[in-house]
């Protein structure tokens, strides 16, 4: 089947360039471009963009899915409906579930659970048994049978010397693992960072050294293992430093963040909204804004939503015994949109780091608009003004941050593999 995209505004994250043409799509897969105005081949089915965008789908990394134990708060077919509606044509799920991805067998059971979604889901793997820190998993097995990375998730593996076993480990097979910088000493029941406003508000708070400390150590162990490794998310300032002195050193380390890191701030907890509460938690507005120029500067590398699906009755408790996170797979595009509206990003440094870096730190084939990509595609008109009901999103939990907010940005197709999966022509 051959589809074109007439007069679209194509965004290049490869390029770094944004300019109109018409892009060709044959059998799944990009098949080249055109000027905006081309005629389509015989028989192709004609798309006009009408001049909005059209970029790769995101690549949303760290995605939590409630199957299995939490179906309640997310199942692979809500999570893949709210995907394909947000532009998200690859989730990569997290797996901190109940029990965690930590066997070859529950492993094989989420991989067949994600067919019922309609965008592509790649699986983590846990690093240690259970997630508790004191046993490694069989990582080659794991691999083996498609896990793209490994990661205990927020729980910080204490045990240095295990640490460095499953790096080793890691290092011989090729494969990633993924960190979470966090001292467990010093953040251990934080929900704020420490300041004024925390001091003010008696939250309980920690200082951003804690995720300096925690990423010192990490970048010790990588540097002695030299293994693959990703920062799952690096949020305060004090942290970039010794992220650049890695990189100038050669070690093999990339980073990500949340997108409500680089959106929100410590003040927009208010009145104690729990939809605010994160894990770490919302920083000050100076290290947001020198988050979102270490993203533009590519020091940071990739932008996710970390959706985390929480029920009502999680959320409605006192601000830091509320469970932490919000739900983002809807959210994420017109939240990123918020820092190209604001002039600290353009389009394709935005697309840059939702799509092009998590595919190539992950090895897959997507996140790009050349010749022979998935044809993983999403059309979006980034000026079109809305204000966000979070009662309208797929998702099975509905905790957003961004509830009631004038947002700017709608989706206005989604194609996986050539496929509509969102949008009228779906």
């Amino acid at each position: 089947m051959d589809i074109v995209f007439r007069n679209a505004r194509l965004i290049d994250p490869e390029a770094l360039t944004d300019e109109p043409g018409s892009l060709r799509v044959t059998d799944g897969r990009i098949a080249g471009r055109a000027g905006p105005d081309e005629d389509a081949p015989e028989g192709a089915t004609v798309i006009d963009c009408n001049g909005r965008a059209l970029a790769p789908g995101l690549i949303d990394w760290g995605v939590k899915i409630g199957e299995p134990g939490e179906r309640h708060k997310e199942s692979f077919r809500s999570a893949g409906r709210a995907a394909a509606a947000g532009g998200v044509t690859t989730l990569v799920a997290r797996p901190d579930t109940m029990p965690p991805i930590d066997t070859p067998e529950a492993l094989e059971f989420v991989t067949r659970r994600a067919t019922d979604a309609p965008v592509n889901i790649r699986h983590m793997a846990a690093l240690t048994k259970t997630r508790e820190g004191r046993e490694m998993v069989e990582i080659g097995f794991l691999n083996d049978l498609g896990a793209v990375a490994f990661t205990d998730g927020v729980r910080v593996v204490r045990d240095t010397k295990l640490l460095s076993r499953c790096m080793t480990y890691a290092r011989g097979l090729d494969t990633l693992i993924v960190g979470h910088p966090q001292d467990p000493g010093l953040s251990q029941g934080a929900a704020a960072t420490s300041g004024k406003f925390a001091s003010l508000y008696g939250i309980p708070a920690v200082s951003p050294v804690a995720e300096v400390m925690g990423l010192d150590r990490d970048l010790s162990l990588v540097a002695m293992t030299r293994c693959r490794w990703h920062a799952d998310q690096i949020t305060t300032a004090a942290a970039l430093p010794a992220l650049a002195r890695a990189r100038d050193a050669g070690l093999d380390v990339t980073a990500g963040i949340s997108i409500h890191h680089l959106t929100l701030n410590e003040f927009d907890v208010g009145d104690y909204r729990t939809f605010f509460r994160f894990t770490p938690p919302l920083r000050s507005e100076e290290d947001r804004q020198a988050m979102v120029q270490a993203v533009a500067d590519g020091l940071i590398d990739t932008i996710a939503s970390f959706h985390t699906p929480q029920d009502e009755e999680s959320k409605r408790l006192p601000f830091e015994a509320a469970a932490p996170g919000a739900v983002g797979l809807q959210t994420l595009l017109p939240a990123a949109l918020r820092l190209y509206h604001q002039g600290g990003l353009s389009l394709p440094q935005l697309w840059r780091a939702l799509s092009l870096n998590p595919a190539r730190r992950l090895r897959l084939p997507a996140g790009r608009l050349a010749d022979g990509a998935p044809a993983d595609l999403v059309l979006f008109d980034p000026d079109a003004p809305f204000v966000m009901d979070r009662f309208t999103l797929l998702s099975k939990s509905k905790n957003t941050p961004f509830d009631g907010a004038r947002m700017q940005g709608r989706i206005l197709g989604t194609w996986v593999a050539g496929q509509p999966v969102f949008g009228e022509h779906a």
